[in-house]
């Protein structure tokens, strides 16, 4: 889901260059540690009534904590803060539907990802943009800029002079920038349920986000007037899955995660909470 822009990652990345550059210490035994997340970005975490965590990410993290007999505070952080947080010490580990990508690696290390998924358009009108909506007419993307730009050619014409909603600083912002910025207004906000309000309200023609978060939103009862339009987009082009991230200076917290994850992919613990909360297996 989560990717911040190339400008902040730039400041980000020399902090980061500076704390890989400082001598080496002594491994830490880790038994207590700082966890973040949205609380907002259903089904992956969620805040429940009453303020406790619910979500994928919070049952996963609560197995994998046991697990490995660490005790986990986890506590809700803005989006837009989060990266920064981490660097800073105040968390340890970030767990937000955070996908992997090359640019992010420079500035965070990922655990082994533990969900990959699709991404699509949802608006107040199912026949917005061309062609069966959603997954039906899924479309499989690389890297390969042109390819892109060709497969979504007709998407670009029916947005023409339109809005897009989209939450700042997610995997998908560079997406909707390249392919629609020249040919529609794009309106950033703090969070996804931010901009699924103001499609409600007419703010906005169209969301692209995720589509486990969208599936979400379509089934809240306020919310039965949103429907896809257009294709799903999914493959390496959104990178290659979502993942728990830590500092660079910090690899034994890793590798702890990674033994951990590894085993609850192996025993199908991620697959059946994938399965309850995503209603299909989203394991890499």
């Amino acid at each position: 889901m989560k990717l911040k822009t190339t400008a902040w990652l730039g400041s980000l990345a020399l902090g980061a260059c500076v704390m890989a550059g400082a001598s080496a210490v002594q491994a830490k035994e880790w038994s207590e540690v700082n966890i973040a997340t949205e609380g907002t970005y259903e089904p992956w975490n969620l805040t429940l009534p009453g303020g406790k965590l619910g979500g994928f990410e919070p049952e996963l993290m609560e197995i994998l904590c046991k697990r490995m007999a660490l005790k986990c505070n986890i506590a809700v952080q803005n989006w837009d803060g989060m990266i920064a947080s981490l660097n800073a010490g105040k968390f340890d580990v970030l767990m937000d539907a955070i996908v992997i990508t090359e640019e992010r690696k420079k500035v965070m290390a990922f655990s082994l990802p533990y969900a990959r998924t699709p991404a699509s358009f949802l608006a107040l009108d199912a026949k917005l943009l061309p062609g069966t909506p959603g997954a039906a007419a899924a479309l499989t993307l690389d890297h390969d800029s042109k390819a892109t730009s060709a497969a979504m050619a007709e998407v670009r014409k029916a947005l023409q002079g339109k809005t897009i909603g989209i939450a700042s600083g997610t995997v998908y912002t560079p997406f909707i920038d390249e392919q629609f910025r020249d040919v529609a207004s794009v309106r950033e906000y703090g969070s996804s349920a931010e901009a699924i309000l103001d499609l409600q309200a007419g703010r906005i023609d169209v969301v692209f986000d995720d589509v486990t978060f969208l599936n979400s939103m379509m089934s809240k009862p306020e919310n039965k007037d949103l429907a896809y339009t257009g294709p799903e987009i999914k493959g390496p082009i959104w990178g290659e899955g979502e993942a728990l991230a830590f500092r660079h200076r910090d690899p034994e917290l890793k590798a702890k995660f990674d033994a951990a994850l590894k085993d609850a992919l192996a025993d199908g613990t991620v697959k059946t909470l994938s399965e309850k909360w995503f209603k299909v297996d989203l394991a890499p």
